[in-house]
Order: structure tokens, then C-alpha cells, then sequence
């Protein structure tokens, strides 16, 4: 396992234009990039100010209800055999997710910046439920935009953004799913960017969110090193989170970059195999290119247009990965794996039978590569897996395609 050469070296990422390496920077129309720079000046000066740290860890505290709770799972490594295998509770947060540490701090910035209407794209609806919320809690005007195909699949998220007085806007575009809602919400950021701020939900797009994404999820995994060192004496043999655009993943991991000895596993939706249009694993025949923003994998053919994509979890279904994570990948710091649907739902089952944790579709992910992991590791080690948000809003659906293949709950 490899580690960055230097505790310094993470917190210098990204670049003053917002470059990780080869990955991120700015691409977007010219009419973004002065609005781009003044949010980066305004992040710059908040992230200096204690009185916004106090304040932001106030909210996380009181309203999204931090620290979570890194739970020994007693039950499932028992099942599994080999490794101890620990659950970082992101699933207990308010809303039900860790997207909600991301909100609070863009919500709180865009009051700081005087803006009085906030947009955000959602695809499993987590990221939308937190930032309507939010927006209800300080009194901003909040428009979500929203593939229809994840609508239907997510009723019941978009049915509690609305209840918090969110506007929820379907696009028909494309897939119908998260790309095509992030190409909405660029458009009404272009033309309303004097009083619309855009909270954008993952660590992609172009600077400063990635690097904004980050810092504003990274609690996570200082919580979990303070955590496993008090309940085991010792850093975990391994971490584990699922990938779309890596929010939770590069939260998660961020603390632990500098140790050699943890191993750090982001795991990508496979879909129904890895074959064109039937996956979301982008270093599983991704390419570098541009995609809403930055410079990053993508999952395009050789003309460089972008391809379908697909997984059985709303919030992993995009063609392109964090520009970060990407940059860790190329040096070997963090490696990849990928779970499809048919093992993702079988690890939706499998927690909730062993320890009564009805995980999301997108954190099964990480319990599928974990169902294959822990058994081929000693009694003594210890994997910790990022468990980002629970499995309400997915239990329709998974009971759908599993009636479908005929099996039993």
C-alpha cells in the first residue's frame, strides 16, 4: 500500500486553478467563470473564519445530529468470518445520509454570500432531501432538479423535498437520470447566477466543488480515525466506501491518505456486467475527458460522446468520477473495485438480516465488495466500512426486482 509522501501535500490539493494532477480544473461557459472565482474568494474566506466553523459545527451537531456512531458489526462478521468488520453510521444522520454534511456548509455559505435562492441536482434523492431541508431550516428559496427516471424509482424523496417546500423540477432529457439534472441545474445557474447559488451534491464539477465537496465531508473520516483508535488501540487494515462521484469515498478517506498501512477500496456501481451501457464503472473502460465541468474518467466511446450508463442504485448511475479520486488511483493510493446489481442487492439483504441495518442500494455497494473481502482476511483485521446513508427510500425498489427474480426478501 502506498501513502502520500507528505501530510502537507493533501491539504496543497487542489492547485490555485483547481487541479489534481492531470484531473479537475475549470471547464465550463464563460459566463460561469467569474462567478466560479468569486465563489472560490467567498469558500476561501469562510473556511479561515472560525465563527463559520463554529457555526457550521454547531448545525452538524444540533441539527444533522454528529458524530455518527462507528458500530462494531457483531453479526455480520460472524456470517462473513475474517476481519472485524465495523459500520460508520452516515445512515443515522438527519435526512438519512451523509449528503447533509455537504449542504449545511454550501447552504451557510450562500447566506454568507447573500444569496436568497439555492439549486441543487439529486439522483437517489438523498443529496436533494438534505438540501431542501437545509433551505427550509434557514429560509431559502431551493429548486431541485431531477432525472424522471429517478423520480419514479425515488417517490418517496421527492415527495419529502416537496414537503419542505422545495420545487422539484423532472428532466426528460438523455437518460432521464443524475447527468441530464446536472445539466439543468448549469443552465438555470447561467442564467440566474446573481442570486442563485448551486449546491452541487458530489466532489466533481468544476473548482472550487471538489475541493469544497471534500472539506466539507473529511468530518467523516476524522471522526472514524478517532473512533477506531479508541475502540480497537489501532487504524483499520482497510477502509471501504461506495463511488459515484465520490462524495462519501473521498470524505471518508481523506484523513487516512498518509498511512501506508490502511488500504482504501472505492467501489463502482457494475450494473448488469461490464459491457457498454450496462454499468457505472468508469476505470472499467472509461477514458479521460471533460465532462460538466472538469477533467476526469468518463465513461465515453472513441468520438468522445458520452455513454448510457446504468446501475440498480440511482446515486451511482453517472458516466464520470471525482477528479480526486482519479488522481489517488494513478498513485495507487486508493484502488477500485466494483459490486454489479445482483451483489449489491444481495448485500441489501444481507445486512439487514444479520444486523437489522437496511443499508441504501448505494452503500450495498461497498457491503458487496465487503462480503468478498473480510472472509480472505485474518480474525485480527479490521475493515471499516463507510455506510453513507440508509435504505428507506430504496426498499420499493429493491422489492420490485427482487419479486422480479423471483426470489424471497
Amino acid at each position: 500500500m502506498k501513502s502520500v509522501s507528505s501530510q502537507a501535500s493533501r491539504h496543497e490539493l487542489p492547485d490555485a486553478s483547481g487541479h489534481f494532477g492531470p484531473y479537475g480544473g475549470m471547464y465550463v461557459p464563460e459566463t460561469l467563470v467569474t462567478p466560479l472565482f468569486e465563489l472560490a474568494e467567498a469558500y476561501g474566506e469562510a473556511w479561515a473564519d472560525e465563527a463559520f466553523h463554529r457555526e457550521l459545527e454547531r448545525q452538524l451537531k444540533a441539527y444533522a445530529g454528529r458524530p455518527t456512531e462507528l458500530y462494531f458489526a457483531e453479526r455480520l462478521t460472524g456470517h462473513l468470518g475474517g476481519a472485524r468488520v465495523y459500520l460508520k453510521r452516515e445512515d443515522l444522520l438527519h435526512t438519512g445520509a451523509h449528503k447533509i454534511n455537504n449542504a449545511l456548509g454550501q447552504a451557510l455559505l450562500a447566506k454568507r454570500m447573500g444569496k436568497k435562492r439555492v439549486i441543487a441536482e439529486t439522483g437517489a434523492g438523498q443529496h436533494g432531501i438534505a438540501t431542501a431541508s437545509v433551505c427550509a431550516k434557514l429560509g431559502l428559496e431551493c429548486v431541485i432538479y431531477m432525472g424522471a427516471v429517478d423520480m419514479e424509482r425515488q417517490a418517496l424523496n421527492v415527495y419529502r423535498m416537496r414537503l419542505c417546500g422545495a420545487e422539484v423540477r423532472g428532466v426528460e432529457a438523455g437518460q432521464k437520470t443524475l447527468k441530464e439534472a446536472i445539466n439543468e441545474a448549469m443552465r438555470d445557474w447561467v442564467t440566474n447566477v446573481r442570486s442563485t447559488h448551486y449546491v452541487l451534491g458530489s466532489a466533481l464539477g468544476a473548482h472550487p466543488y471538489p475541493m469544497m465537496v471534500r472539506n466539507f465531508h473529511k468530518v467523516i473520516g476524522e471522526e472514524t480515525r478517532r473512533q477506531i483508535v479508541a475502540a480497537e488501540g489501532r487504524l483499520p487494515d482497510e477502509m471501504v466506501a461506495c463511488v459515484g462521484g465520490g462524495s462519501n469515498a473521498i470524505g471518508f478517506f481523506f484523513e487516512f491518505l498518509e498511512d501506508a498501512g490502511v488500504r482504501l477500496v472505492g467501489v463502482e456501481a457494475g450494473g448488469s456486467g461490464i459491457s457498454p451501457g450496462r454499468h457505472a464503472a468508469r476505470f472499467e473502460g472509461g477514458r479521460l475527458g471533460v465532462l460538466q465541468g472538469c477533467k476526469t474518467f468518463i465513461l465515453q466511446n472513441p468520438d468522445g460522446q458520452i455513454d448510457l450508463t446504468h446501475s440498480v442504485s440511482a446515486g451511482l448511475d453517472y458516466a464520470a468520477i471525482g477528479p480526486e479520486h482519479a488522481y489517488y488511483r494513478d498513485l495507487e493510493r486508493i484502488d477500485f473495485a466494483y459490486a454489479t446489481d445482483a451483489e449489491a442487492l444481495e448485500a441489501f439483504r444481507l445486512c439487514a438480516r444479520t444486523e437489522g441495518i437496511i443499508p441504501a442500494l448505494e452503500s450495498s455497494h461497498a457491503l458487496a465488495y465487503t462480503a468478498k473481502r473480510a472472509p480472505r482476511m485474518s480474525p485480527d483485521s479490521i475493515l471499516v466500512v463507510n455506510l453513507s446513508g440508509r435504505g428507506d427510500k430504496d426498499v420499493q425498489e429493491a422489492s420490485r426486482l427482487i419479486d422480479a427474480a423471483g426470489e424471497t426478501p
